[in-house]
């Protein structure tokens, strides 16, 4: 595997200045749905720096997916576009009419980065739990891809530990870094030192990794790994960087 691919992982923790900062993005407005808070779920969708809650640009996906129940419904047609973080994003009310995990999935056109030198493609998923019911949380939608949780992606503390493997073309990576990234919705957070922009964390021979968030709220992890095919640029082959994403909520403890 690591002669075809060159592997970084990432879970860009605080700022959009450095190139790995880059973020696929799904964000439910509740990772977790009871039946008091009705029976629909709204989503954000978007391509961002999402600690300086500085936004890009997000074309028409190639595919917006929910997966439920060993179900996969095509939701590429329901996006609505709309203005996010200050530039093109989509958003959605996807109505939830079973319990159990829904699991949502986009693939991003090929977006060019100059000061990479390279295409990005972040495979991105979240996962929302609906009326009490947790069956599925562990879903592989066997994206070329992704991160799949061992640890159920809601339902967590602040503090908690998140652990996942990270897969790439159906097989684990191993030695995969992962970096953190933290949504900064309320614009709280600060840095007291560069050297905190990434939460850098190593998976293990197994494509295991394991980080526990010093806070409440979204957090994102993208592996990144360089395609074995490239893309023209101005008639130049570039690399492909594939990033797998997944978001996850952490609750604030309340005594």
């Amino acid at each position: 595997m690591k002669s075809i691919f060159s592997t970084t992982i990432a879970i860009a923790a605080l700022s959009g200045t450095t190139a790995l900062a880059h973020y696929g993005m799904i964000i439910p407005s509740d990772p977790m749905i009871s039946q008091e808070d009705g029976r629909s779920v709204q989503l954000s969708v978007s391509f961002s720096h999402p600690f300086e809650l500085d936004g890009m640009v997000l074309e028409q996906p190639v595919s917006f997916n929910v997966t439920h129940d060993g179900e996969t419904t095509d939701l590429l047609g329901a996006l609505n576009s709309s203005d996010i973080m200050g530039q093109p994003g989509f958003t959605l009310e996807y109505p939830l009419e079973r319990p159990g995990t829904y699991v949502f999935s986009m693939e991003p056109k090929p977006y060019w980065e100059p000061a990479e030198d390279s295409f990005i493609v972040h495979h991105t998923k979240t996962y929302v739990s609906a009326f009490d019911d947790d069956e599925g949380w562990d879903t592989e939608l066997g994206l070329r891809t992704e991160i799949v949780p061992l640890s159920k992606p809601f339902g967590l503390w602040a503090g908690n530990v998140f652990q996942g493997v990270v897969m790439l073309e159906g097989e684990p990576v191993p030695n995969a870094e992962v970096e953190v990234e933290y949504y900064n919705e309320d614009v709280n957070a600060s840095v007291p030192s560069d050297l905190m922009i990434t939460q850098t964390v190593k998976a293990d021979a197994n494509g295991v990794f394991t980080y526990a968030t010093p806070t409440d709220g979204w957090w994102g992890f993208a592996a990144l790994n360089t395609a074995p095919e490239t893309m023209q640029h101005d008639g130049v082959e570039k690399a492909v960087e594939l990033g797998a994403v997944i978001w996850v909520h952490f609750e604030r403890w309340k005594d």
